[in-house]
């Protein structure tokens, strides 16, 4: 996965970094959020009810600007096919080391990896900046 940024328009959040749609950072977020809700871990069979009830459509809450600044709260019907959701959000959140996956246990569990793998490519940055040029 490449993650492309703009330091000049940052968003908010950092699912719309990582993410490509608006669409999949809201299912990463509902994955972080679900996460948490179980004591930052999951079983296999727990994640696959997740992605289940996904499939199915699930209603969350999202803040909306409304008129005069003021911010409301819509519902909103939220479906994501569950075979999407283990390729597109699951796999990657794995991979950049936002999530862990446990073989033993069989247990997902949310990681500080990410931050490390983002503090290792900004040191690689450094050294290149620094390195004398081949030329």
């Amino acid at each position: 996965m490449v993650v492309l940024f703009d330091q000049y328009n940052l968003p908010e959040n950092v699912y719309e970094v990582v993410f490509a749609t608006e669409q999949q950072a809201v299912v990463g977020k509902l994955l972080i959020d679900e996460l948490k809700s179980h004591g930052g871990e999951m079983g296999k069979t727990e994640m696959s009810l997740f992605a289940n009830n996904l499939h199915e459509g699930t209603i969350i809450e999202v803040d909306e600007p409304g008129p005069m600044g003021r911010i409301t709260r819509k519902k909103l019907k939220i479906s994501y096919n569950k075979r999407q959701f283990y390729d597109r959000i699951l796999t990657p959140m794995k991979a950049m080391g936002m999530i862990d996956y446990d073989l033993y246990q069989k247990r997902y569990k949310i990681s500080d990896k990410f931050n490390r793998a983002l503090t290792k490519i900004g040191i690689m940055w450094s050294q290149e900046v620094h390195k004398k040029p081949r030329i």
